[in-house]
């Protein structure tokens, strides 16, 4: 089976001290993850050594990054490097979120540089991929989304292609009022698996994990987590609640 992951992403949210209640939260909260599970808390820069040093010894959880910068070093004020979260311990990286995408305008091909640069740091990088309302509604979604995988991810190696998280965003069902279901996420899956099947080839697409990061909660991560191509979720504001986040976890496969 596929590495299974609940994936947290805090964003810009919570205090120093309600980050911490929340990390006791969890830690105080009993998980029998399998050895094909695995728990992500992408926490804000300013907290990741914290939680690199509160979450150490407990097992499956590791912490990533929300973002990093192309370059190794330099004067890139306010930036991040691959060497310094890979000093704190941080094992994962977030690229080409959403928000990075149509709030700070990152294109394409400054992600693909921010992917090989993570994995030539030995840090995983979970890139991010999905289409808007006027895509969707045009129902070019599949081409949309195909451009993305090639022009940030092609360059790769199928080698180095193993070691690559995908997170498929429907930015038309996040804060829209529309809703994704089980199935229009399956289809999107599946179709990207096929598309890697196509560049890498059949063992690397079967051994791709794909998650799925459209409001995931836990009242619907169960459908969602039993479809066949959805590897977990990349989950927003439910992450924000250590109940609802115990409980997506406990819906992984």
């Amino acid at each position: 089976m596929r590495q299974q992951i609940a994936a947290a992403n805090w964003k810009m949210n919570l205090t120093f001290s309600q980050a911490d209640a929340l990390l006791q939260q969890l830690k105080a909260t009993s998980f029998q993850l399998t050895e094909q599970q695995q728990v992500l808390l992408a926490v804000p820069a300013p907290y990741l050594q914290y939680a690199v040093q509160q979450l150490a010894g407990i097992h499956g959880f590791q912490v990533a990054a929300q973002n990093c910068y192309a370059q190794k070093s330099g004067a890139f004020t306010g930036e991040t490097s691959l060497e310094m979260l890979v000093s704190l311990g941080v094992t994962h990286v977030i690229i080409g979120h959403s928000e990075r995408r149509e709030i700070f305008g990152e294109s394409n091909e400054l992600l693909a540089q921010k992917v090989s640069l993570a994995l030539e740091y030995g840090v995983t990088p979970v890139f991010c991929c999905g289409e808007p309302l006027p895509i969707r509604e045009a129902n070019t979604q599949n081409a949309f989304v195909a451009e993305q995988l090639k022009e940030s991810l092609y360059q790769l190696t199928a080698e180095q292609m193993q070691q690559v998280v995908i997170a498929y965003e429907p930015i038309w069902a996040i804060g829209t009022g529309k809703t994704a279901t089980s199935l229009q996420a399956q289809e999107m899956h599946a179709f990207i698996r096929s598309e890697l099947a196509t560049q890498f080839g059949a063992v690397v697409a079967d051994h791709t994990t794909i998650l799925y990061g459209g409001s995931v909660k836990a009242a619907n991560a169960v459908e969602l987590f039993q479809q066949p191509d959805v590897d977990g979720g990349l989950v927003g504001g439910a992450s924000l609640i250590a109940t609802e986040f115990a409980a997506i976890i406990r819906a992984l496969k």
